[in-house]
């Protein structure tokens, strides 16, 4: 007499040592039989990397002083940054930095030359200097909004000319299809340079305030896996620009934290939920005002590093994503550092 097995049933194979759950399929569709055992496969962002690490790529620190090193930290814990290496294709600030689960990338920024379309990456789960992506931005520019889905890398915006002419076009790159140059992908709605934040989910980018010259509260999304223009999102609370530097959110919600607001500089925090179109919402307050510090994300937490107006600090902050509050201190970066490109390996874009 053969035994009924329900569909979801779940064992442990002592032959593979695996567990498996039964699945009912349709015979003859797809890989499946009408009935199978499959093994159940789990993963997460520690299994692949060896846990979340947030980079702080480059950047500057003195009125005559640029930075090429790579400074990162263990975002489940607190603590001072670690040495990682040295970006590889020369010293630069106003970088925008993005990434997949294993390829942290540096893209555009100023160096002592003027603006740089380069594109360069680190591995994160190891330490070392950084590796030429062997292509290029569409054009040389500084001041982008970074985005990623864990498959394309997003730069959107910057400067791109000496004369300061601010950038509408949003490049797109595959990550991990080393020397294929940047690929054209729509336009902002107006050019930006400076966002106030840069926020993903594994669909959408969020863009939010920036400079137009002039500070604005304007948000514009895309959908990062198709190709176009980008539509109205909502807007801040007031106008802001901030160095973002990279993705701060993690697949629900974006932060944005302190920068200047038009009249002044603020510690102001903000949030978004990026499945939805709306307003920002008041979140709390990092300790002191300021701007031109770094952000990027765990999947827990929302970090800011460094800081760049009034002064040059090598102070880090950290927020609950997903709860409201004040900032926490997290420690200090190896120098006091701003404007610099910021990437992790768990931010929201990668799901």
């Amino acid at each position: 007499m053969s035994t009924k097995i329900t569909p979801g049933a779940i064992r442990f194979n002592t032959d593979s040592m695996k567990l498996e759950y039964y699945h009912l399929g349709s015979a003859g569709i797809g890989n499946l039989a009408a009935g199978e055992w499959v093994q159940i496969t789990t993963d997460s962002p520690d299994i692949q990397t060896g846990g979340t690490r947030i980079f702080s790529l480059a950047g500057y620190y003195t009125p005559v002083n640029y930075v090429d090193d790579v400074y990162y930290i263990n975002v489940a814990t607190t603590g001072n940054s670690l040495t990682f290496g040295e970006l590889t294709l020369g010293v630069t600030h106003v970088n925008s930095g993005n990434s997949d689960r294993t390829r942290g990338f540096s893209a555009g920024g100023s160096n002592l030359s003027g603006r740089t379309d380069n594109i360069e990456f680190i591995t994160m789960a190891s330490t070392g200097d950084s590796t030429d992506f062997g292509a290029d931005l569409t054009v040389a520019r500084y001041g982008m909004a970074p985005g990623s889905n864990g498959t394309r890398g997003i730069f959107a915006g910057g400067n791109h000319t000496p004369s300061g002419t601010l950038s509408d076009t949003i490049d797109y790159i595959t990550m991990q299809s080393t020397g294929v140059a940047a690929q054209d992908f729509g336009n902002l709605t107006t050019g930006r340079q400076y966002p106030a934040g840069s926020f993903c989910s594994s669909t959408r980018q969020i863009i939010a305030g920036g400079q137009t010259p002039t500070n604005i509260s304007d948000m514009n999304f895309i959908t990062m896996s198709t190709l176009g223009n980008a539509a109205d999102f909502g807007d801040l609370s007031g106008n802001r620009n901030q160095n973002c530097g990279g993705i701060s959110s993690n697949s629900i919600r974006g932060i944005t934290m302190a920068g200047s607001d038009g009249s002044g500089l603020t510690n102001h925090i903000e949030y978004v939920t990026i499945a939805t179109l709306g307003d920002a919402i008041d979140f709390g307050d990092i300790p002191s005002t300021g701007s031109n510090g770094a952000l990027s994300a765990s999947s827990i937490r929302a970090v800011r590093l460094g800081n760049a107006s009034p002064s040059y600090l090598n102070t880090i902050s950290y927020v609950q994503i997903m709860s409201t509050g004040d900032a926490i201190d997290f420690g200090d970066l190896s120098v006091p550092v701003g404007y610099q490109g910021a990437c992790s390996n768990g931010h929201g874009g990668l799901g």
